[in-house]
């Protein structure tokens, strides 16, 4: 339950706090005074989005702060859930900076919204007098019968399984596209991987060719070049190799004079066995080259091949046709396999939908079951609530698997005898369904493991007697749930275990919404004046301490 409340710099509220009752606490006030502006703050503790134009001083970041009691309520999993320290006593801290920066804390661990919505939603449940209007949306019918039917664990089980068919389906879908697609194309790219597959590709040929190529067709300046130089090396008139060799018989007669020259001659010995060998070479090479103009053609007509190719596939080399003919053949098997992978996935689809259907019935039997329960529950409290001739039918219809399971519930309702129900949402007044929705509340309530309760002006549209029962209503739900409601009705807010009242104060520049929890006679007089104006009568000041005293 909510044990504190600390509201700072938001709105019309400078500074407000409050620790509300175990019980039903009541909050009135004028209209306008801050009622509403405290469901705002307690919605950032929800997750709901804030604005930095709702700060009351700009210059300051607002702090909304909530220190829960939940020990007994078993929400422990649910922090595990979030990866969050669980206590009995639990802090949930929104802060807004002047910048418009918001910052969220469970626990001094900051969250982000999506966790803080998650975790606020076990803590808090609000009711505003606007949401009656779901109360008509089918959809939220539906969750009245899993509420009640406490379908959480049936639900989830089901959305797990829904979701992997989801994923089967688009799976079997995409590959069949995939499949259409590379049909298409099976043709094209078999000829293309034929192609490349013929030309019988090495990956360093054409760098081997372009220089084949340039041999051949500079053959005859090439071997003139070549002998040329072999002339300097080994002609028999002063060639390179003789001219060495007459340098080394002298080194040799210099050294039997000097013995250290010696290492000059060995050295020249050295270059000149180089030498020859290099003359050797060139001798081999240039025999080598030869003018061959059929070899000529039928390197260029290799290079045109290569050439024409890597135009066809953008390749900048033969390795890349390479890699282009590999994943040209990945691809054909691909579009040979096709069939088997349809079958797998077209099993996997079945095997899930299978799953699903089964979940979904399970699902769907258990809130056929609990349909006739409901229906009465909520007919004996409407009596006791002004519509004794209430008559309410919950339908169930199949409808294809969607995200919330295979049946679409619809709740057929008349509030008076004789009359044929229809859909709520045509038939139902404002009070009618205020009282609805209270009742649902009601037997919800101890269906789910929600500390806290918030009403806001859920009484709208009644009064008299049918107020007084709400009022009840609301306190035999506080034995197990902490409620909090916010009312103009002095039938209900005579029930309270705790009063509290909100007003403007005008007395500084600026006016500020404050709150104070009203003493025996305070509330006497509030309640008073709720039922007779701002000057209430000696017998309506007396009507108003029965009301409490009775109550």
């Amino acid at each position: 339950m909510l044990s504190n409340l600390l509201i700072k710099n938001y709105a019309l509220i400078k500074q407000l706090e409050m620790s509300p009752d175990p019980g039903l606490n009541i909050i009135t006030g004028e209209t306008g005074a801050g009622k509403s502006i405290m469901l705002g703050a307690i919605g950032l503790l929800l997750g709901n989005r804030a604005d930095v134009k709702s700060l009351y001083d700009a210059s300051h970041k607002c702090i909304i702060e909530g220190s829960f009691n939940l020990s007994g309520y078993d929400l422990a999993p649910n922090f595990e859930d979030e990866n969050l320290d669980f206590s009995d006593e639990c802090i949930i801290r929104r802060e807004i900076s002047v910048a418009g920066k918001s910052r969220a804390f469970i626990n001094d661990t900051p969250v982000n919204l999506d966790a803080l919505r998650r975790i606020g939603g076990q803590l808090l449940d609000i009711h505003s007098q606007h949401d009656s209007v779901m109360l008509g949306n089918n959809e939220f019918q539906l969750k009245v019968v899993d509420s009640y039917a406490d379908n959480s664990g049936l639900l989830k089980t089901y959305t797990t399984h829904y979701q992997a068919y989801r994923e089967a389906v688009k799976s079997l879908e995409d590959l069949r596209k995939r499949a259409l697609q590379l049909r298409k194309e099976f043709d094209y790219d078999q000829f293309l991987f034929q192609e490349l597959s013929n030309a019988n590709l090495e990956a360093d040929e054409q760098d081997r060719l372009e220089q084949e190529l340039t041999i051949l067709e500079n053959a005859v300046e090439i071997r003139e070049r070549l002998q040329l130089a072999h002339a300097y090396f080994d002609n028999p008139e002063n060639s390179i190799l003789e001219l060495l060799k007459s340098a080394i018989g002298v080194l040799g007669q210099a050294a039997k004079l000097v013995p250290s020259y010696d290492s000059l001659r060995q050295r020249a010995q050295s270059s000149l066995i180089e030498l020859r060998d290099l003359a050797d070479e060139i001798d081999q090479v240039n025999s080598s080259v030869e003018v061959d103009r059929s070899r000529s053609e039928i390197v260029q007509e290799r290079l045109d091949l290569i050439y024409s190719l890597s135009k066809k596939h953008q390749a900048s080399s033969v390795s890349q046709l390479l890699q282009i003919q590999e994943e040209l053949q990945n691809k054909l098997s691909l579009v040979m396999n096709l069939d088997d992978e349809l079958i797998k996935a077209e099993k996997a689809a079945l095997q899930t939908k299978e799953k699903m259907l089964k979940s979904a019935g399970t699902l769907s039997a258990k809130r056929h079951k609990v349909t006739a329960a409901i229906e009465s529950l909520i007919l004996n409290r409407l009596a006791e609530l002004g519509i004794p001739n209430a008559t309410l039918s919950i339908q169930i219809s199949e409808i294809p698997p969607s995200v919330n399971g295979i049946d679409s519930v619809v709740f057929m309702f008349s509030g008076n005898k004789g009359i044929v129900p229809q859909e709520l949402k045509n038939v139902a007044s404002g009070g009618e369904f205020s009282r609805l929705m209270m009742v649902i509340k009601y037997i919800l309530a101890d269906k789910r493991k929600l500390p806290t309760i918030i009403f806001d002006e859920i009484d709208t549209g009644v009064s008299g007697e049918t107020a007084k029962k709400m009022g009840k209503m609301m306190l035999k739900m506080s034995h197990n749930h902490q409620i909090i409601a916010i009312t103009h009705l002095h039938q209900i807010a005579s029930s309270g275990n705790a009063h509290y009242f909100v007003y403007k104060d005008h007395s500084s520049d600026k006016t500020v919404s404050r709150i104070k929890k009203l003493s025996v006679d305070e509330r006497v007089q509030e309640i008073a004046q709720m039922i007779g104006g701002h000057n209430p009568s000696e017998a309506v000041l007396i009507n108003a301490r029965e009301m409490i005293s009775k109550e």
